[in-house]
């Protein structure tokens, strides 16, 4: 069966006992979840936002807070964007949040608060993809349209051989028809949660338990002893190097902050005045940089101590390090103008990214 899946995806597949294994297996071994089991839109939506680039153990607490804070698309959409950027405040991919908050307004004005049960309609919601378009109206009302997650990807190709790369357009439109094909439609958001819960506990990435699989006796991968072969990538993004370095000043009971809001990492995140480079470099030569002798001209006689050195922080194709001086200052100089200063107290006010909260927790 396996070899002819593997050369003809259009051939039939039997859809009936892969789904009934499924079903079978996540009703024996489902994760309890404060999400699963629920007909809420909005709570379905915020979870599965949550848990893109999100392992469940961190998503659980944020999701938990976040509902506590924002339990319906009127408070999400009624809330200043800096807040909810608060009560995403170490989660990452801070794009996530902005779009929540900007899909909210458009459920509030164009859809008097609630969630559109049509997949066609949700897709044009901010930041909502064919994956949550799917998930959520699969879950909440059983509509049969696939979700097509990493955990999907990896259990199909395993499974089938499918050696088509995942990241390109062709292969995600092979896989997502092949799970419709497989889906059982009368139970399609239980088989939407048991083939992602299946790839997530038991058709992990690196050493999965074969042995105990109800899938090992037909699965391809497993029977030629290729499970690391697959799922197939075709691209490899190329990771940078960046270098940061961040001032923490001090003026009295007071301190600066600086917005990003360039359309780069940590969009509209509060973080110090930095300086940055793409090269490692040390104190004398950050001193003789343009942008240093602006911010601390000579008149400012400042006290400059190093607080933390070469501080390693990975995110999705780029690796940061970051350096944090601590600066007193005698005079303010007019080139702070440009950032908001604020009491160094009222700090937790503002969103700021890990490598800010690693500091202030030091």
């Amino acid at each position: 069966m396996i070899e002819k899946e593997r050369n003809d995806f259009e051939g039939e597949l039997d859809s009936f006992f892969i789904s009934s294994k499924l079903i079978d297996w996540f009703e024996r071994n489902k994760r309890d979840l404060p999400w699963r089991g629920i007909d809420d839109p909005y709570k379905i939506w915020i979870s599965e936002i949550i848990l893109q680039q999100t392992r469940v153990n961190q998503g659980w607490d944020y999701y938990t807070r976040f509902i506590e804070r924002f339990p319906d698309v009127k408070s999400l959409s009624e809330a200043e964007e800096v807040e909810v950027l608060k009560y995403w405040q170490g989660l990452g991919y801070y794009s996530r949040a902005r779009n929540l908050h900007a899909a909210a307004k458009m459920i509030t004005e164009q859809f008097a608060g609630e969630f559109p049960n049509d997949y066609n309609v949700a897709l044009k919601l901010k930041g909502i993809g064919e994956y949550t378009a799917a998930a959520i109206v699969s879950f909440v009302w059983n509509k049969p349209y696939p979700v097509v997650d990493g955990n999907v990807f990896r259990f199909l190709s395993r499974l089938l051989g499918i050696e088509e790369p995942i990241d390109t357009g062709k292969g995600k439109k092979l896989f997502t028809k092949i799970a419709g094909k497989l889906m059982d439609t009368e139970h399609a958001g239980i088989f939407n949660q048991a083939i992602m819960e299946f790839g997530a506990l038991q058709c992990i990435p690196i050493s999965p338990d074969c042995n105990t699989c109800p899938f090992s006796d037909i699965c391809f991968a497993f029977n030629s002893k290729q499970i690391t072969d697959f799922p197939v990538k075709q691209n490899k993004v190329k990771t940078k190097t960046r270098h940061f370095y961040y001032f923490h000043i001090q003026s009295g009971e007071y301190t600066y902050l600086n917005k990003r809001t360039s359309k780069d990492i940590w969009q509209n995140l509060y973080e110090f005045p930095c300086i940055e480079s793409e090269k490692s470099l040390s104190f004398e030569e950050l001193q003789q940089m343009e942008q240093f002798k602006q911010l601390f001209p000579l008149s400012a006689q400042t006290q400059c101590k190093l607080v933390i050195h070469n501080k390693k922080h990975v995110l999705t194709h780029r690796i940061l390090y970051a350096d944090f001086y601590k600066i007193i200052l005698s005079k303010e100089p007019e080139s702070l103008s440009v950032f908001t200063k604020i009491r160094s107290k009222d700090i937790d006010i503002y969103p700021i990214h890990r490598l800010m909260q690693f500091y202030l927790e030091k």
